[in-house]
């Protein structure tokens, strides 16, 4: 069941969504070379705390940090470790969550490290597009299938590869919630209401759509070990322009 959110659940993550861009804000700042991924989780951490939330990916089926900290060829889900440092080259992708009021907000974005191969520019920049327009079809009177198709045009016009196993999802209460939303159209016809609110969350590569899941259950990367890029935002269907939950509120900047 797709539960439409209240004004009241609205304003809860819309501030769990300003935390969620308060971390993003900060990784922008501090992702260089040398630093560690579990000094950004422990960033996240401090972050999400200091405004008086809960890290929602903290403990959620067992994962262990505050942030997925995935790496070139990893698309999700990489677990943050000391011993893994980024490096000139590198992109990184910081997916992070914060519940505030029982309400959750829910992004990711990939970033540079240092300077990046045009190549790997260009997998940035098209699945930064996808994303934004995958949320230009978040408005009454659209299906859910819009979205989807918005997201694989763009990456079909650059012959990305798509990842078909994860997507975006329902979210509120719970970090994952109904509808599921593919990032490639399945013809799914579910109306799009005022009061749904969704993650969207382009996963493209540079090369396959194929991925993996490593030992430890958690990190997904490219089977053909080319680079991918994640980027999210919670949105919500208004009876206007969708509202980007996961952007710092303009009275708080």
């Amino acid at each position: 069941m797709i539960h439409r959110k209240s004004r009241d659940e609205i304003k809860r993550m819309r501030h769990a969504g300003h935390i969620v861009a308060l971390v993003h804000q900060k990784m922008r700042e501090v992702i260089e070379p040398g630093i560690s991924t579990k000094e950004l989780d422990d960033i996240a951490y401090h972050i999400i705390k200091e405004n008086r939330a809960i890290p929602t990916f903290l403990g959620y089926a067992g994962f262990p940090a505050s942030i997925c900290a995935s790496i070139n060829e990893q698309v999700v889900h990489g677990i943050p470790h000391e011993d893994i440092k980024v490096k000139e080259g590198d992109i990184i992708s910081i997916d992070v969550g914060a519940t505030y009021g029982g309400m959750v907000g829910d992004g990711a974005w990939t970033y540079p490290v240092g300077k990046i191969t045009p190549e790997v520019q260009r997998l940035l920049n098209t699945t930064e597009e996808a994303l934004f327009e995958g949320i230009k079809q978040m408005r009454e009177g659209n299906v859910l299938d819009d979205v989807s198709k918005a997201i694989e045009r763009v990456a079909n016009r650059e012959k990305l590869g798509i990842v078909r196993q994860y997507g975006g999802h329902g979210v509120g209460h719970e970090m994952h919630e109904e509808p599921f939303l593919f990032n490639y159209s399945v013809g799914n016809q579910l109306p799009l209401k005022q009061g749904y609110v969704i993650a969207i969350e382009p996963m493209l590569n540079l090369g396959g759509d194929d991925v993996v899941v490593a030992e430890d259950e958690w990190t997904v990367s490219t089977t053909d070990k080319k680079p991918s890029a994640h980027f999210e935002h919670t949105v919500l269907v208004t009876e206007d322009e969708p509202l980007i939950i996961t952007q710092l509120m303009p009275q708080e900047k």
